[in-house]
């Protein structure tokens, strides 16, 4: 049977998933009764994914078409997650290059497109979304034809075919319709045809020795771990010896239990497995993303997967606030480290390292995002913990102390054009472009270094009343910039004392500042609870009640009124704490304090500094 890999590579929310939900129905991978046929999103499985609407983990899935096999690869958008995607590029010989019809290609859009032709995939460009009210087909073509122009390699990369879709409504054309309406024939047919006619058949090679990269992890209740990668070569059958190579050293051989492959959303176990198929093995107790499984009288290694570094740390840590240990199940500095290093095995975009000085771990990834889906990850599990304001990672290069910059994008309407040029001036970034889009908008294109972008999510989309879009890119490392920025957060309202808050203590914290909590809240000294318009922080008793009298006047048992307390999420909570404050995850709740809670501490140690 012939066989076509496939990844499915775009910027956030250009549709790379709700095209897969057409290809799996429309080729008849469900029965017509199955639940999936009336379910979008399939493979956002997740319960973070379908909260935020976006493809954390990349996932492979199997379809067959006029008897050939097509394996698709459905990878993040984000960049923070782009270690997902240069894990299963390898496993490709092909990609679909999803653009959004009215948006354009994007930041992502150009780090996806890097990292397919860097791996000399043959690529299909989909332009998306084509019945949208402001969408600009024929422009947004020549705008990622210019991107390849600036990426490609070699000549061979710029002949690509080009197809236009509606992907909601499953349908692919060949070329533009000149109207498009839900009444237009069409279907996933020609995106399929085109697969099979452009990408080469991955069934190769089927008569040399068994050689296998180890490109993903899974686990199974009944035969422990599974490895998962492309075929590269060869054969395999249960039962089988297999060994495991790095950098061609045998670390061990093993006897296949079970092969697995796709078959839709099902992964289904065979008696062999052939190259060119994207497959599961058991058998192999220990072993890591990057190692080879192979023939044990051919253990060559394959080249290893190779990762951008992390940009941004963390330091996680066992919780030592006064509430610890009442709302997680693990709170241990050896429950967290044993979970952590779990992580590491499949997350290959992140770093971790024990802290020489204390219990805690200097976590490294990708971008605040990737830190926060794995600490919101962790606290649904029932972990316990403490985290660090995000900081930046410098390199010494060539003798020189160099720091990540960034590319960040920024589509705003043409009333906020004042706010942005402010913002980011005062961040001392350089502006590239600026460019005005369709219904007044305006997209900026600025080159910022990562310590001074940290934060500016949340001022940005407070600035604009969460109209602002921001994307980034990032772009390497260059020499640190003497530029600063001073602190841009307001000062913070304190609690003073120990207790549950009341509305009488809120009611007077209020008058100084936005809170962060409402009334009936058990809090702590040092607890951080509301934000000053000044840029000094207060200390305010939020447990204080009304003392009780005699006396009555006409006014004094008037209801006390409470604005509705600003909640943050986990993201926008690592964004705001400043370098002498510390974050309180727990299952149940996030928590933003002083990293010493006393007055008094907070006062000599502010002297000493």
């Amino acid at each position: 049977m012939e066989i076509r890999n496939i990844a499915i590579i775009a910027h956030v929310d250009h549709g790379k998933t709700t095209l897969v939900d057409s290809m799996l129905k429309q080729t008849h991978t469900f029965r017509e009764n199955q639940k999936e046929m009336e379910e979008t999103l399939i493979l956002d499985s997740n319960d973070l994914e379908r909260e935020k609407g976006i493809t954390i983990l990349a996932k492979n899935t199997a379809i067959t078409y006029k008897d050939v096999k097509i394996n698709i690869i459905d990878t993040p958008g984000h960049a923070d997650f782009g270690g997902e995607v240069e894990r299963v590029l390898n496993m490709a010989s092909g990609a679909i290059l999803l653009v959004d019809a009215a948006e354009g290609p994007l930041p992502q859009t150009k780090f996806v497109l890097k990292k397919a032709l860097e791996q000399k995939l043959k690529i299909i460009l989909l332009i998306n979304k084509i019945d949208k009210k402001d969408a600009r087909p024929k422009e947004v073509v020549h705008l990622v034809e210019n991107l390849f122009l600036e990426l490609a390699n070699d000549e061979s990369a710029l002949h690509f075919t080009t197809l236009y879709a509606v992907g909601r409504d499953g349908k692919v054309f060949k070329d533009l319709p000149d109207q498009y309406s839900e009444d237009l024939p069409g279907n996933i047919a020609p995106l399929l045809d085109t697969i099979l006619n452009d990408l080469p058949n991955s069934a190769k090679n089927t008569d040399k020795p068994f050689q296998m990269l180890i490109s993903t992890l899974d686990y199974d209740n009944h035969v422990g771990k599974l490895c998962i990668g492309k075929v590269t070569q060869g054969t395999l059958t249960k039962g089988q010896g297999i060994s495991l190579v790095d950098e061609d050293q045998v670390l061990g051989t093993y006897r296949v239990q079970k092969l697995y492959t796709s078959q839709g959303l099902q992964r289904i176990e065979v008696d062999q497995i052939n190259a060119g198929d994207i497959v599961a093995i058991a058998g192999i107790p220990d072993l890591t993303i990057g190692q080879t499984v192979t023939d044990p009288a051919f253990p060559k290694s394959l080249p290893k997967i190779t990762v951008e570094e992390p940009t941004i740390r963390v330091t996680i840590g066992p919780n030592t606030s006064p509430f610890l240990g009442k709302e997680g199940k693990f709170c241990s500095s050896a429950q967290i480290k044993e979970r952590l290093l779990r992580e590491k095995e499949t997350n290959l975009g992140l770093k971790i390292e024990q802290d020489t000085e204390s219990s805690n771990f200097v976590v490294s990834g990708r971008g605040e995002l990737h830190l926060a889906v794995l600490i919101e990850t962790m606290r649904r599990e029932g972990f316990e913990m403490q985290v660090s304001k995000p900081q930046v990672i410098y390199k010494t290069i060539d003798g020189q102390v160099c720091e990540p910059f960034e590319e960040v994008t920024i589509d705003v309407g043409k009333e906020y054009i004042g706010t942005i040029t402010e913002e980011l001036s005062k961040r001392k970034g350089e502006m590239v472009s600026m460019d005005q889009e369709p219904h007044d908008m305006t997209r900026f294109v600025y080159k910022i270094s990562s310590q001074n972008l940290l934060g500016i999510r949340n001022v940005l989309l407070t600035k604009t009343r969460g109209t602002a879009l921001i994307n980034t890119y990032f772009l390497g490392y260059f020499p640190k910039s003497s530029g600063k920025v001073e602190q841009t957060r307001n000062g913070v309202i304190i609690v003073s004392e120990s207790g549950t808050t009341l509305s009488y203590g809120l009611e007077n914290a209020q008058e100084r500042g936005t809170l962060f909590v409402g009334p009936g809240i058990p809090v702590y000294e040092g607890m951080i609870v509301g934000v000053t318009p000044r840029d000094k922080d207060i200390e305010v008793n939020v447990c204080k009640g009304k003392k009780q009298t005699n006396i009555r006047s006409s006014t004094s048992d008037i209801a006390i009124q409470l604005t509705p307390p600003v909640e943050l999420s986990l993201e926008q909570a690592l964004d705001f704490i400043a370098d002498d404050e510390i974050l309180e995850v727990t299952p149940k709740n996030i928590r933003m304090r002083k990293k010493y809670l006393s007055a008094t501490q907070r006062r000599v140690m502010n002297r000493k500094d």
